[in-house]
């Protein structure tokens, strides 16, 4: 191929992949590079793990995975022998000392290099230390006359010293291919990081970041561009596929990206609801479910739970369940029956007295001279959990499952209940955050939904007090403190770690603070029952926190 000079142009793909489905993800990249070659690129760069999808996890234990990886990135790189854009491409490959989060650059109808991911990260979601062993020492690699470094991931977000390597190898601009997951705000993390980088090493750095649902994870793309004086030439968009070319010129034996798209970054709020839209549609879709089905209450949980869900899928695709019982309220009907009709889903009503009076009737002779009490009000949530389910069964839909944070840290949930489920858009979210993207998305449309406009979460839904409805004037204050005060307990135990003193320290009352702890603590058998769902903050349950069930500990101190 002939030798760039003073003009390189970079096509930034941050494309949507699914795990294992590599004959599908190289057809996302043949598309990607002949939108590269109409542009007039010269190369294409791909994120982290592309072919595999990332994060791949133990599949990359299957030699037979291994092997298909190879070849499809041999029989992609013959294709470059059209004289279009070379591509790097991430993919995991078997090296001679172990397996490897590996890079390929193809050009000329050829591998010509092969680089290997150096820091693997151990922490959080991340557990590559596991299943990949480290690269050798970072080197360039030549492309067309160009001396490029592609550090990948979590070597630039480290002092591992791998962007200054490349940089004393020759490196002249540094493409770093990513499988970035998003949590609330990482947006401003990964820029200082790069600039960071910048400032050591003092050459330019291209930033793409994948995109898409992956379980419990969102990939949400915004990738970006750097110059070496650190000022900013691209922004791709958020939660949105994307090919973005990038022009570069050759100044006084530097290279400098020109100002291309700078698009705007979603609020706090905008993000967070549309990585729940996101993680729940390709969840639903990259499994093949053709449907969905949750129980509508006419609580908030499920109310936001029934807009996410319109929105990623459609109201066409997504059924919703009232099931009352004695206790519930008149408004809770009335609530429940206008939301469903702000969004267009088929609305059903399942009356649960007769299944509650069958389970009590078979349970009679056991219980008797026993008082009435949380037995029965979780026999309601487990009629409701199986007629969901079988709903389920009979006609293919996934169970949406609408528990909060809130309520999943203190096992205010009921197993085999409302805990039933395949999904769960909002496990991440604390009660108030539910409360804070139900008034978000009355007052505005995310881009590229397919759920209506206007008041879709009824103004009633929001402004009573919560209520699980399980028995006479029920609210959910009866068992746990205001959830402002909650919420913050468990931001400060969860998220942060902190010590009850500290958290006492914050104004909380004592009692209470040790009551939350253990209900966090003893809930956690629980958790490893449920749903999974879309991570958003810093520490979900699952992959972040992983307590043990079995726990004695008390910060008593």
């Amino acid at each position: 191929m002939s030798t760039i000079k003073d003009t390189l142009r970079i096509a930034i793909a941050q494309l949507n992949p699914a795990v294992g489905d590599i004959q599908g993800n190289i057809a996302k990249a043949r598309e990607a590079r002949a939108d590269a070659a109409r542009q007039g690129a010269h190369l294409l760069l791909l994120t982290e793990l592309f072919l595999s999808g990332y994060p791949p996890e133990d599949l990359v234990l299957k030699p037979a995975f291994l092997a298909a990886c190879l070849s499809a990135i041999e029989a992609f790189a013959t294709e470059t022998a059209d004289g279009g854009p070379g591509v790097i491409i991430g993919f995991p490959r078997q090296g001679e000392t172990g397996r490897h989060n590996s890079v390929a650059v193809l050009d000329g109808g050829k591998i010509i290099a092969i680089r290997d991911k150096v820091d693997l990260p151990n922490y959080g979601e991340f557990d590559e230390k596991r299943v990949f062993v480290p690269g050798g020492k970072p080197q360039a690699v030549d492309f067309r006359g160009i001396r490029i470094g592609t550090p990948i991931c979590e070597d630039i977000w480290n002092d591992a010293g791998v962007c200054e390597a490349l940089a004393a190898d020759g490196a002249e601009i540094f493409l770093h291919p990513n499988g970035s997951p998003y949590y609330r705000g990482k947006i401003h993390v990964r820029h200082d990081v790069v600039l960071r980088q910048i400032e050591l090493t003092g050459l330019p750095l291209v930033f793409a970041n994948q995109l898409g649902g992956q379980d419990e994870l969102v990939f949400d793309g915004a990738s970006f561009v750097y110059n070496a004086d650190k000022s900013l030439a691209i922004q791709m968009s958020q939660f949105e596929e994307a090919v973005v070319l990038s022009t570069w010129k050759r100044r006084d034996g530097k290279w400098h990206c020109e100002r291309g798209p700078h698009s705007p970054l979603p609020s706090i709020d905008e993000a967070d609801y549309r990585a729940c839209v996101l993680g729940f549609k390709d969840y639903v879709n990259k499994n093949g479910f053709k449907n969905v089905v949750l129980g509508l209450s006419g609580g908030i949980d499920s109310a936001i739970c029934a807009a996410i869900a319109v929105d990623a899928l459609g109201e066409e695709r997504v059924r919703t369940v009232m099931m009352p019982y004695r206790y519930t309220s008149g408004d809770s009907l009335v609530d429940a029956e206008a939301c469903a009709k702000a969004l267009g889903t088929t609305y059903d009503i399942v009356a649960i007295e007769e299944p509650v009076a069958g389970f009590l009737s078979a349970l009679s002779d056991m219980f008797e001279g026993t008082e009435e009490g949380i037995t029965e009000e979780n026999l309601q949530s487990r009629a409701r959990g199986t007629i969901l389910m079988a709903i389920s069964n009979k006609f293919g839909s996934m169970v949406v499952t609408t528990g909060n944070k809130s309520e999943m840290s203190v096992g205010y949930c009921t197993l085999y209940g409302d805990m039933n489920g395949g999904f769960n858009p909002i496990k991440d979210l604390y009660k108030m955050q539910v409360y804070g993207l139900a008034r978000w998305r009355n007052a505005h449309v995310p881009p590229n939904v397919l759920g209506p406009s206007g008041e879709v979460i009824p103004r009633n839904i929001i402004d009573k007090a919560p209520s699980a409805e399980l028995r006479p004037n029920q609210t959910d204050q009866d068992s746990l403190p205001p959830y402002p005060v909650l919420d913050d307990i468990l931001e400060c135990l969860v998220e942060h770690e902190m010590s009850t003193q500290e958290i006492i320290g914050r104004g909380h009352d004592a009692a209470t603070v040790h009551r939350i702890e253990h209900l966090l603590y003893i809930a956690e058998y629980k958790r490893r029952q449920s749903a999974p769902g879309v991570k958003i903050t810093r520490k979900n349950f699952g992959r972040d926190r992983r307590y043990p069930i079995t726990n004695r500990f008390r910060d008593r101190s």
